[in-house]
């Protein structure tokens, strides 16, 4: 029989993995707690830095129902980043106090249902920001537009200035 703490952490877990856009596991063998809590003020509100027991953790994976692609990554001392917000930014907290702390090492994860290793969530955190991207999104938007609204000028100026040289053709024709 399970003990009651040990049950309600694999039901805290299972439903931290359904309700979180993402979780990258990760493994910090070798950080001090100092660091570890520098890393949990660097990924700021999105994310929730967790370290977990692999064997309470497997369990929680099969009841959220994707045991399949997290039980492999689950060896070693893992500690697991909730992600509740932009998964961009979280990638990015991670890769940034990877680099300054070789340390933690990416695992790989899970981001809106689908697996990724480490060098996909790599790539991810070399994504732009957010607004970034929906900045130049607005920005080559707005330059269609106004592509658009040229080209629809430019058609009865067009039309006007062939009606000017008929015009003018014709009258020239009737003077010779």
């Amino acid at each position: 029989m399970a003990r009651p703490d040990k049950a309600a952490a694999v039901a805290e877990l299972a439903d931290e993995f359904r309700e979180s856009n993402g979780a990258v596991l990760t493994e910090y063998r070798g950080l001090s707690v100092a660091a570890l809590n520098e890393l949990r003020r660097g990924l700021g509100q999105t994310a929730r830095f967790r370290i977990v027991k692999n064997t309470l953790t497997k369990i929680a994976v099969k009841d959220a129902e994707i045991d399949e692609e997290v039980s492999d990554l689950l060896e070693g001392p893992s500690a697991i980043a909730f992600v509740h917000g932009d998964v961009v930014e979280a990638a990015k907290g991670l890769r940034d106090f990877s680099k300054q702390n070789s340390a933690l090492v990416i695992k790989g994860g899970i981001i809106d249902g689908k697996t990724m290793n480490a060098d996909q969530i790599t790539k991810l955190a070399e994504l732009e920001s957010r607004e970034v991207l929906l900045s130049k999104m607005a920005g080559a938007l707005k330059s269609k537009q106004g592509q658009a609204a040229a080209v629809f000028q430019a058609l009865p100026l067009k039309a006007a200035r062939l009606a000017k040289a008929l015009e003018e053709k014709k009258s020239s024709e009737e003077a010779a």
